[in-house]
């Protein structure tokens, strides 16, 4: 998969992002842009007004969604949303407010400053696109900070972004994640499975309904793919990231994960003491290139389009199902 002059990956990062689904970049951000986050994460959660907030609560559930206006309208301000765990049958909150919410989405990128010159500001970010060359004229989406709560951080089940709020024809998906904190396995690090988005259909999707909620929708003409023996829970790659130590394979603090849209991954139950922040944002490719569907639960507005990430449009991309 031999291509032109490179201006940040290598060829062999961007060989093994086609043949694997994801794949870490080391030290993308320096420490002093990572305590940036970090401190405006918490800036963030201090300023929770619980007083005015909905108790809206997120869930990964395939039966259980939100849907509710103050989260389908999240996609152009700074929205917060609560663990399942973190609210009583009485409504009340079951701990400190700081320590109660799942997320903060799904406009960061948009409207804080800090953010935005991580996402939409960065050069680097930029010569990333250009070299992977997955899309032509990329916008970005649907940014979140992503708490992963000690002892209530809820389980992500195997999934792979295509089929949420990033779905696009063809498929254009691509998620950039940035821990913020050590993650291991007891605090919900992520897990991929290699090379998963060269077999896994997506059969169904995430959508906005009739009736304003949200729902899983089958995708018509798509078949599951029957079970593999081959793909088992050992298949799995557990990526912690332990910035106390050097060890070939580990995440760092300031590494960025890209994730193929159609590539499965999961992370397990924060079962610790300990969060697991993380800074995570999505690209899709723009029209004519792709077709962003109507039913995608996160629509841009005619005030607020989704923000083109390039200059100028990429001419000739690297197909995303790599041979």
């Amino acid at each position: 998969m031999a291509q032109g002059i490179l201006e940040y990956l290598s060829q062999d990062q961007v060989d093994q992002f086609y043949r694997d689904g994801y794949i870490k970049i080391p030290a993308f951000l320096s420490k002093d842009e990572i305590d940036s986050l970090l401190a405006r994460s918490k800036q963030l959660l201090e300023q929770f007004d619980l007083e005015n907030h909905p108790l809206t609560k997120f869930t990964t559930s395939d039966n259980n969604h939100v849907g509710d206006e103050y989260f389908l309208e999240s996609g152009d301000k700074i929205r917060y949303f609560l663990e399942e765990d973190a609210v009583g049958g009485d409504g009340r909150l079951t701990r400190d407010k700081t320590r109660a919410v799942n997320k903060i989405g799904h406009g960061l990128h948009l409207v804080d400053p800090v953010f935005r010159r991580v996402t939409l500001e960065n050069e680097k970010l930029k010569s990333i696109v250009k070299d992977l060359r997955f899309h032509h004229d990329p916008v970005a989406l649907q940014s979140m900070v992503i708490f992963k709560q000690p002892e209530i951080g809820g389980a992500v089940p195997e999934h792979n972004d295509s089929r949420h709020s990033q779905y696009t024809s063809p498929p254009t998906a691509l998620g950039f994640w940035i821990p913020l904190e050590r993650c291991t396995s007891s605090n919900g690090a992520l897990s991929f499975l290699p090379g998963s988005h060269l077999t896994t259909q997506i059969t169904k999707r995430f959508v906005r309904l009739a009736c304003r909620g949200t729902g899983f929708q089958s995708v018509p003409n798509a078949t599951a793919a029957k079970p593999d023996p081959a793909v088992s829970e050992r298949n799995f790659i557990l990526e912690v990231c332990d910035p106390g130590e050097s060890i070939v394979g580990v995440t760092a603090i300031c590494d960025l994960v890209l994730i193929h849209g159609s590539v499965l991954h999961k992370s397990e139950r924060n079962t610790s003491s300990q969060t697991r922040y993380a800074y995570t944002f999505h690209m899709i490719d723009s029209p004519p290139y792709a077709k962003y569907d109507e039913k995608n639960w996160l629509q841009p507005t005619s005030s607020v389009p989704f923000p083109k990430v390039l200059d100028t449009p990429i001419k000739d991309t690297i197909s995303a199902i790599a041979s």
